[in-house]
């Protein structure tokens, strides 16, 4: 994967923010990843060329400029990959291997690194092809859940939440190795609200991946932020990532629906409407894992996929926090959230630019 032209050309003093903020999230990240290892080297910053980066043995690291027109995650992946290179040449000082040879690899995996750092991750063919029938599968469910009639729709829904069960059980039952990847989900924010908080906590208890917040920062802006960031296999992340933005756009939707209807003209108490949406929709899918348990569908987690987040992320800690919330804005969105059906086709694009699970749109 190339690196891209400049669409928003950056100001001399908006690059030289986010040029030094690399610098600092490269020494955040060597503490984090290489236990403090790793001695700074000089940046060098490419105009132009093929590559995205690159590691030189005289102490210089080199990062395409397109990169910070891209997302922020993607920047901070390709600067693992050449830190981990970095860290092959400088600390363990293996010169006998390829440049991505065992060693590399290695390294890599021991930290939850993409090996290949060509951006963001995309779904190798092979595995894609694997995969299809499930997916197929769930589309198809999806597409029942559109039905008109409340009924149907619940009943499509729980198919397909029961049909992805039964594939991460099965698949777990296996004892075969998973391949791990990430999906950052949304967009930057400077602040992360109490229903963001709860729809990432929906990802994490009923889709099969961890999410956590991680940090990052608004190159446009000049500000730091932060991000959600799925953990899972790439199945899960399709479908996790489709979710999450349904879930943003559906209640967006039924924000403006509640608006309208009650004659309101403002924002006031959108956040709190929202995070009533979220937690309603969160009780519905707890009414649901209860009744796949009484079949004897149980869900016992992924030991692997939470060594996978604990690699990428050594460091991690909980935060909560609700904020002051209008009860009866609330209330409405509960209510709303608990008849909210997941479906086929709500947007014609992800937000932030993530894959789309299925094709088609309404």
């Amino acid at each position: 994967m190339q690196p891209g032209s400049h669409d928003l050309p950056l100001s001399d003093e908006l690059r030289r923010i986010a040029q030094s903020q690399v610098q600092r999230t490269y020494q955040e990240l060597n503490w984090g990843l290489f236990s403090g290892k790793l001695q700074k080297p000089s940046f060098e910053w490419l105009e132009s060329g093929s590559r995205w980066g690159a590691w030189l043995s005289s102490r210089v690291m080199q990062l395409n400029l397109s990169l910070l027109d891209g997302p922020w995650g993607q920047l901070v992946e390709v600067l693992k990959h050449e830190m981990a290179h970095q860290f092959v040449d400088q600390v363990l000082r293996v010169d006998d291997e390829p440049a991505h040879g065992p060693t590399f690899q290695r390294v890599c995996r021991e930290r939850g690194i993409d090996s290949r750092a060509a951006g963001a991750p995309r779904m190798p063919q092979e595995l894609e092809q694997q995969i299809s029938p499930t997916l197929e599968r769930i589309q198809k469910l999806l597409s029942l859940a559109q039905s008109e009639n409340q009924h149907e729709a619940e009943n499509a829904m729980a198919k397909a939440r029961k049909l992805m069960l039964r594939y991460n059980i099965d698949e777990n039952a296996l004892g075969e190795r998973r391949d791990y990847s990430y999906r950052h989900l949304g967009k930057s924010t400077g602040r992360r609200q109490a229903w963001q908080r709860v729809l990432a906590s929906i990802l994490s208890e009923h889709f099969f991946v961890e999410v956590v917040i991680v940090p990052c920062f608004r190159v446009q802006e000049g500000k730091r932020g932060t991000i959600l960031e799925a953990c899972g296999t790439i199945p899960n992340l399709e479908i996790a990532s489709y979710v999450h933005d349904f879930l943003e756009r559906a209640g967006e939707e039924l924000w403006r629906a509640h608006k309208s209807r009650e004659g309101l003209k403002r924002n006031k108490n959108r956040q709190s409407f929202l995070y009533g949406v979220m937690m309603g929709f969160a009780d519905k899918l707890r009414r649901g894992h209860l009744a796949s348990a009484a079949e004897g569908l149980v869900w016992s987690g992924d030991p692997e996929l939470d060594a996978f987040l604990r690699r990428r992320h050594p460091y991690l800690r909980r935060v909560g926090g609700k904020g002051a919330v209008d009860r009866d804005a609330f209330t409405a969105g509960q209510q709303a959230g608990k008849k909210l059906v997941i479906h086929r086709g709500l947007s014609q694009r992800s937000i932030g630019g993530s894959p789309r699970l299925l094709k088609g749109s309404s």
